[in-house]
């Protein structure tokens, strides 16, 4: 088991890529702090992963909830060795339409918790010389027209991410950072579909949109994620992955999706605060 007996807080591991995260850890002999906001969903993945995993319910806007997750984890396994800032928002808006309220909410959320929960866990993690693995996307390389908020806070993640890792390598704390593309999941599924897209949209999807034939899953990310939370990869600190069909760098793909519907939004990433 590749996570024995560690100790994993998963920010937004309700639904998606950190659902999956959580699962991937506990079947290899970690014990998860699963993190949402939505009740149902949450006590659902709790009682999948039974005394392995502790659920606690909490709204990433209040600056207090961080302190309150890692809490938890200690409260419930007195140590703390990985801390994944997973949960994310996704609000659509460009530059005439991004307001004040809901660029500081994506704000709030996205960079704002993910800088607590680190600085609330950092003595933890210091004594058992954990690791930090921030997810963010493939957007903060420059981002889609309609993700002006969400693209400038995953860019400030990844600064984060190698600031971080730069100022506390001494301290034995390593922080990296995967950059995820386009994932399928049922919330992607649903996002598109509400935005005018066929039920069957990812049957439709082109070969220079996912080369591979398919979206990738959130389990493949799930799996990538396991390498870099445990000691395979110590100790290396620092590093920014990017988790996509193609590279992103200097790629220049065709835009048509198909002669009979418009190309989907590409929400590259899936995981949320619920």
């Amino acid at each position: 088991m590749r996570l024995k007996d560690k100790v994993i807080i998963i920010t937004g591991s309700t639904t998606g890529i950190g659902e999956a995260m959580a699962e991937r850890c506990v079947a290899e002999g970690a014990k998860v702090i699963l993190h949402g906001t939505n009740r149902s969903l949450g006590e659902k993945v709790a009682a999948r992963l039974g005394k392995a995993a502790v659920l606690h319910l909490d709204d990433l806007a209040d600056p207090g909830s961080p302190e309150r997750i890692v809490q938890t984890a200690l409260a419930a396994f007195g140590r703390i060795d990985g801390a994944v800032n997973n949960a994310a928002i996704v609000p659509r808006g460009d530059l005439l339409t991004t307001d004040v309220k809901l660029f500081d909410s994506t704000m709030a959320i996205n960079i704002r918790a993910p800088i607590l929960l680190i600085k609330a866990a950092f003595n933890a993690l210091r004594h058992t010389q954990g690791a930090v693995l921030n997810i963010g996307s493939v957007n903060a390389l420059s981002g889609e027209p309609t993700l002006l908020a969400y693209s400038v806070s995953k860019g400030a993640l990844q600064t984060l991410s190698r600031n971080l890792a730069n100022a506390h390598a001494v301290d034995g704390v390593r922080i990296n950072h995967l950059n995820v593309g386009w994932v399928s999941s049922e919330r992607e599924h649903l996002r598109q579909v509400e935005q005018g897209q066929p039920d069957d949209w990812m049957s439709r999807l082109t070969p220079e949109q996912a080369p591979s034939g398919r979206l990738i899953r959130p389990e493949e990310i799930a799996s990538a994620a396991v390498y870099w939370i445990g000691n395979e990869s110590r100790p290396i600190s620092g590093s920014v992955v990017e988790l996509e069909q193609y590279s992103m760098i200097g790629c220049n793909r065709p835009k048509k999706f198909s002669d009979q519907v418009t190309e989907p939004q590409r929400d590259t990433r899936n995981s949320c605060v619920d």
